[in-house]
């Protein structure tokens, strides 16, 4: 449709009176939190600036349409295998990421997208793994649930496993007189594993910058958490470690929950526990994507009441944060870019069969080892993905 000249007019007119009337930052109050072993915890009232709020919706905005377009890919076959999706939980790993400095590192299980993405992946490099191409994270030899980056220790598949992981990192960190903290994530179903607690042992006993987050939505893959914990309270679960549980709806509460607990890290006081709780929109993994025993009815309505990305884009609007034209700015850029990593997550080349073989020892000559059978030997030519990948060129 052709607009005339004095519709232009009137259209960069309001722009021009919308961005007036916006303001460069923001106080917000925030829900209280619940402590264990803590006098004063964090802060429920925030402060928020244009350019963070802008960064923060662009960052969930991105995790949710990647998931989508997972899911859509899932339905096509073309993703196999298990695909654990994050969606309904974004506001808890950007809020947390939100806090973190450069060099902080994180840990997760296998829903480890939304992660990978915010500690240095690109869409395409998650979407093109998931799909099993070459131009995946770690050329589609790893899948879904095995993702990492140079701050990012994984995508973990073994439940409860990264915990210990995550203690290992922190003690890095202290090891090398470093100010900086392992976020360190789990989820309720896996907040019964005998390592967490053997872990948060050791942190403590050591003073350990460690943030052990459970992130709680309220499912150990299809069971309800009041018929798999016994103490469903799961910030107090640390016993002598302190704790707090944040509404994971609200990604400022979870932001602040983390600047508190790296002041107490970084202050040599040792570990913390955060429950971060919110719902999760789908089902444990693709393989049963439904959320029973709801109906698609209550469903819509439970999303709708706790989707972190609607309730935040409505604050920031209403508070004059931001406008209307800026949101769907965001909303355009990023639908460009998952579209974009779509088509290389669909057209890229897979790797050939040799790279099997590859990676399997660091900076190791090539050796004689085993194939299919244990008739079946190979001398492989390559050691690395990457010289085959190289050589290809």
């Amino acid at each position: 449709m052709a607009f005339t000249i004095r519709q232009i007019r009137i259209g960069v007119q309001r722009r021009l009176f919308q961005q007036k009337r916006l303001v460069s930052e923001v106080k917000f109050t925030i829900p209280p939190f619940k402590l264990h072993k803590i006098k004063n915890g964090p802060s429920t009232t925030v402060t928020l600036k244009k350019d963070e709020a802008l960064q923060i919706y662009d960052n969930m905005k991105m995790i949710r349409e990647m998931e989508d377009a997972g899911m859509k890919l899932y339905k096509e076959k073309k993703i196999h295998g298990f695909c654990h999706l994050y969606s309904g939980q974004e506001a808890s790993a950007v809020g947390f990421n939100s806090a973190m400095d450069v060099d902080d590192a994180a840990t997760t299980s296998y829903r480890c997208h939304g992660w990978a993405y915010l500690l240095g992946a690109t869409v395409t490099e998650i979407l093109a793994e998931m799909t099993g191409k070459v131009s995946g994270i770690a050329n589609g030899k790893g899948g879904s649930m095995h993702m990492h980056t140079k701050r990012f220790f994984g995508g973990n598949a073994i439940v409860g496993s990264q915990t210990s992981l995550g203690t290992g990192v922190a003690f890095s960190f202290k090891y090398r007189n470093m100010k900086n903290v392992a976020v360190t994530c789990f989820s309720d179903g896996s907040a019964n594993q005998g390592q967490l607690y053997e872990s948060m042992n050791m942190a403590q006993l050591w003073k350990l910058p460690v943030v052990y987050v459970c992130e709680n939505n309220g499912w150990a893959m299809t069971t309800k958490s009041n018929k798999s914990a016994a103490q469903p309270d799961y910030y107090t679960r640390g016993d002598y470690i302190p704790g707090i549980r944040v509404d994971a709806r609200d990604v400022l509460a979870t932001r602040e929950a983390l600047r508190w607990a790296k002041e107490h890290c970084n202050a040599g006081r040792g570990p913390v526990l955060l429950e971060s709780v919110m719902f999760r929109f789908y089902g444990h993994s693709m393989g049963h994507p439904s959320l029973e025993p709801f109906t698609p009815e209550e469903l819509e309505g439970i999303r709708r009441d706790h989707d972190p990305i609607l309730l935040f884009k409505k604050r920031i609007i209403d508070a004059k944060l931001v406008n209307e034209a800026e949101i769907a700015a965001i909303d355009a850029n990023v639908r460009k870019v998952v579209d974009k990593a779509v088509v290389a997550a669909t057209t890229d080349k897979e790797l050939p069969e040799e790279a099997v073989y590859a990676d399997v020892y660091h900076n190791t000559a090539p050796f004689r080892m085993q194939g299919l059978t244990s008739r079946d030997y190979i001398v492989p030519k390559y050691t690395t993905t990457r010289e085959i990948i190289k050589s290809q060129k």
